[in-house]
């Protein structure tokens, strides 16, 4: 095993996991959120749910998230990395959605009064329709045909990490700081003195590889090896120019993506999520 890197790269699953899934980092996940939050929202405390909600019937499927929280006042969280684009990614976020409204739901004399649920999405991808479009950051909420706030207590938030381009000497606002994190904490051999503040000590101090346990280091490098195989696939596929006819046109071109994921030793799982075959039709291949 021979890791280069100081720090760990929070958009691998260890990595996001290790660094904002855990108790003793809990106050990391929630500077963060408060980053994206409206004030009337703000988190002062929060716990971590099961993130593994089983369906109502045995012929439903089942939502993992990688994490789900719930603040001391209420609101519940699905906050999420997704490193590619795949089929129907809005639909999924709305079925994830529904888990944390439906478990609200009381038995007997209920005036079906829900706590907000916001999902956050960081994306290691740009959406199709908003490419040209500057902007990385996206809060969607119901509204009526007047673009006005219909129900406020369903937001989903979308950072698109590809657009976040500002240089550390440029960063201005605590969310500007997180997502130079994201985009940046693997690369680093130190902490810029534009991340000075308390929070990102703790962040740096905990994203130290040489720190873990060797069980921890080989678990975290064979995460890095699925995120750089994934990378390394799109990264060949967007060279030739036909990424988006491929994953999401004519099944020709998505068992030809699934092939060379498969090539790399990438989960049946995970290739089934990406592609929109079944994991039977992935097998075959």
């Amino acid at each position: 095993m021979f890791l280069e890197d100081k720090y760990i790269n929070p958009l691998t699953d260890f990595g996001f996991k290790k660094l904002f899934g855990e108790e003793v980092n809990k106050d990391l996940l929630i500077d963060f959120l408060n980053s994206l939050l409206p004030k009337k929202h703000t988190v002062k405390d929060l716990k971590y749910q099961q993130n593994e909600h089983l369906p109502s019937t045995e012929y439903d499927r089942k939502a993992i998230f990688d994490l789900f929280c719930e603040s001391a006042s209420g609101e519940k969280f699905i906050v999420e990395i997704q490193r590619a684009k795949q089929n129907y990614f809005k639909d999924r976020s709305v079925f994830y959605a529904s888990f944390p409204i439906q478990s609200q739901g009381k038995r007997g004399d209920w005036d079906f009064k829900l706590a907000a649920v916001y999902t956050i999405g960081i994306l290691d991808f740009i959406f199709e329709e908003d490419k040209n479009n500057s902007n990385y950051k996206h809060t969607v909420q119901l509204k009526n045909q007047k673009n006005q706030v219909f129900y406020d207590k369903l937001t989903f938030i979308y950072i698109e990490l590809p657009k976040f381009e500002k240089n550390v000497e440029k960063l201005e606002s605590k969310i500007e700081k997180w997502l130079y994190v994201f985009k940046h904490l693997a690369r680093l051999q130190g902490r810029p003195k534009a991340l000075q503040e308390k929070i990102f000590t703790k962040l740096f101090t905990a994203a130290e590889i040489a720190k873990y346990s060797k069980q921890d280091q080989e678990i975290y490098e064979e995460s890095l090896k699925h995120f750089r195989d994934l990378k390394n696939v799109m990264d060949t596929v967007k060279e030739e120019g036909k990424i988006e006819g491929r994953i999401e046109g004519k099944i020709e071109g998505k068992i030809e993506v699934a092939s060379e994921m498969k090539k790399k030793g990438l989960d049946i799982k995970f290739i089934a999520e990406i592609t929109g075959l079944s994991e039977k039709e992935i097998i075959a291949i």
